[in-house]
C-alpha cells in the first residue's frame, strides 16, 4: 500500500506531535498539565486516524476514533468536575 505524499506528511506530524505531547504527559508539574497533554494526544490520535482513513480510502478505523474522543470527552468533564470539587472543599 502506498500513500501519497501529503497524507504521509501529515502522518509523520501527527506523529512527532505525539511524542511531544507524550513528553509533556510524562514531565507535566501538575495533573492538570498532564490531564491536558492527555486530552490533546487523544485529539491528535483522531487526527492521525482521520488523515490515515483518507489515505488509505477505508472507513474501518472511523468507529475507533469516534469512541476515542467520546472517551476523551466524558475524561475531561470527570476531570474537570473532580478539580471544581477539590478547589472547594480547600
Amino acid at each position: 500500500m502506498s500513500f501519497p505524499l501529503v497524507p504521509l506528511i501529515g502522518l509523520t506530524l501527527l506523529v512527532a506531535a505525539m511524542g511531544l505531547i507524550l513528553v509533556r504527559l510524562i514531565r507535566g508539574p501538575t495533573v492538570s498539565d498532564r490531564v491536558v497533554a492527555l486530552d490533546v494526544l487523544s485529539a491528535v490520535a483522531i487526527g492521525l486516524i482521520a488523515t490515515y482513513t483518507v489515505a488509505a480510502g477505508t472507513t474501518a478505523l472511523l468507529d475507533a476514533a469516534l469512541v476515542i474522543a467520546l472517551v476523551s470527552f466524558v475524561g475531561t468533564v470527570a476531570f474537570g468536575h473532580f478539580v471544581e470539587r477539590r478547589s472547594v472543599h480547600r
